[in-house]
């Protein structure tokens, strides 16, 4: 366990001299616990949720700004996971932007990703797939 603490010390270093002076945006936590925290809490579970969502949305040909809503909801339950799971804040503005621009992006990229899929597989005669995310039209 000494050695978690270590190494999360070391992230946090790590992070801070990434980040600079918006280190304690991004983060919180005064031990080097809250690397696991993020990771668990914001990346694994919120992050599974918002390509779930984004994939979803994509594959029912609902709009993206549907799923913008859904995800502004999940990224409230992500904080009340924090909240609930590790005592930190609830209601900390600065920290709930930070797990909502992650999940956003992350529920992009899903929807994206579906929605070439989808239109690359379905209108094969008409569209190829450019990368992870995009398509064109057959020339």
């Amino acid at each position: 366990m000494n050695a978690l603490l270590q190494f999360g010390s070391q992230a946090k270093a790590w992070l801070e001299l990434i980040a600079g002076g918006f280190a304690g945006s991004i983060f919180e936590g005064a031990d080097g616990s809250f690397v696991w925290e993020f990771i668990f809490v914001t990346l694994i579970l919120g992050g599974m949720a918002a390509r779930a969502t984004g994939k979803a949305n994509a594959s029912t040909w609902r709009p993206y700004t549907r799923t913008a809503f859904f995800i502004f909801l999940l990224g409230f339950a992500v904080r009340f996971l924090h909240f609930a799971l590790f005592q930190r804040t609830l209601l900390q503005p600065q920290y709930f932007i930070v797990d909502e621009i992650i999940l956003q992006g992350i529920a992009f990229w899903a929807y994206r990703a579906a929605r070439a899929s989808m239109m690359t597989r379905q209108y094969r005669w008409m569209f190829e797939r450019v990368g992870s995310t995009g398509w064109v039209r057959r020339a």
